[in-house]
C-alpha cells in the first residue's frame, strides 16, 4: 500500500501538530508513504512567504529529503482531466492542486492521506482516503 500524504497531512507531520499524525508515521513503514511533486511546490511555496532564516525552512526542508518525493507522470493528467471535468460538470469545484494531488493518488493507486476529506469526497472516481488526524 502507498500512502500519498496531501499537503496538510504533511504540514501536520512537520510541525508535529497532530499525535495521530505522528504515531501512524511511526507506525507506516517509510517505503509506503509518499508526497506529490505537486505538494512538494505546495510546501516549498509556503516557505517562500517566510523570511529566509525561518526555523520552519529548516524543518520542511529536512522533511522533504527523508520523504520519497514522486513525479507526476502522464496517467495523473488523464485522471486530472476526469476529475476536473466532473467536478466542474456539478458546479462543485476545489482547488487546482487538491485536484492534481488526487489524480497523483489515482494514478499511483495509493491512499490519499488528508484532513479534508469533506473536500475530496466530492469527487466520484475511485479515490480512497484516509485522515491520520482524526
Amino acid at each position: 500500500m502507498i500512502y500519498l500524504l496531501d499537503t496538510d497531512i504533511a504540514s501536520y507531520a512537520i510541525k508535529s501538530k497532530s499525535p495521530k499524525v505522528d504515531f501512524k508515521l511511526a507506525t507506516v513503514p517509510s517505503s509506503q508513504v509518499v508526497v506529490s511533486a505537486i505538494g512538494r511546490g505546495e510546501l516549498l511555496y509556503g516557505l517562500k512567504k517566510l523570511p529566509p532564516n525561518h526555523p520552519l525552512s529548516v524543518t520542511v526542508q529536512l522533511f522533504l529529503r527523508n520523504i520519497r518525493v514522486l513525479p507526476w507522470e502522464p496517467e495523473a493528467g488523464e485522471w486530472y482531466a476526469e476529475i476536473r471535468h466532473q467536478l466542474v460538470s456539478s458546479g462543485q469545484t476545489i482547488g487546482q492542486i487538491d485536484m492534481m494531488i488526487a489524480a497523483h493518488a489515482l494514478a499511483l493507486g495509493a491512499n490519499l492521506v488528508t484532513n479534508n476529506t469533506r473536500h475530496y469526497e466530492r469527487i466520484q472516481a475511485p479515490l480512497l482516503l484516509e485522515n491520520w488526524a482524526k
